[in-house]
């Protein structure tokens, strides 16, 4: 893992990085200060992501490469929506007598939620991808340069 230099992250070398999710990244702009989350969400997600990849028909999984490409994609989907949870959670309207413990708790759950949708999503777009054109471009279009 990086070295934590003054309480910020180490800057995330994306050479090291597998050639698909750098793409992603690069492809989707991801800005700097999220390199480190999404390359944390990557390197654990992978085992749960390989079983949603497993579970697809022969014919969505053609619409990419590899299992590498589908998880690169997943990686920044679920980096971007666990930002946004994050950012959303001061707003809600939690019971006054919640403790920190049930917060935080709930704050996990919610976002392992959100997580996990973000898998549940991306194999029904690619699924929808084998009767879109258009869908099924902008998958691809990711991946080529």
């Amino acid at each position: 893992m990086s070295e934590v230099v003054n309480n910020e992250q180490a800057k995330v070398d994306l050479s090291t990085v597998s050639p698909e999710l750098r793409q992603v990244i690069e492809f989707d702009a991801v800005p700097e200060e999220l390199h480190h989350m999404v390359v944390s969400i990557h390197e654990v997600s992978e085992e749960a992501v390989r079983e949603s990849w497993d579970s697809l028909p022969a014919s969505a999984q053609n619409i990419l490469d590899n299992f590498e490409q589908f998880h690169a994609l997943i990686s920044v989907s679920q980096a971007f929506a666990g930002v946004n949870v994050m950012e959303e959670f001061p707003t809600l309207k939690l019971p006054e007598d919640m403790t920190e413990e049930g917060k935080e708790e709930y704050r996990a759950q919610l976002l392992d939620q959100v997580l996990h949708n973000c898998v549940k999503d991306m194999v029904k777009q690619i699924k929808k991808a084998r009767r879109d054109a258009i869908l099924k471009r902008d998958f691809k279009e990711v991946f080529t340069k």
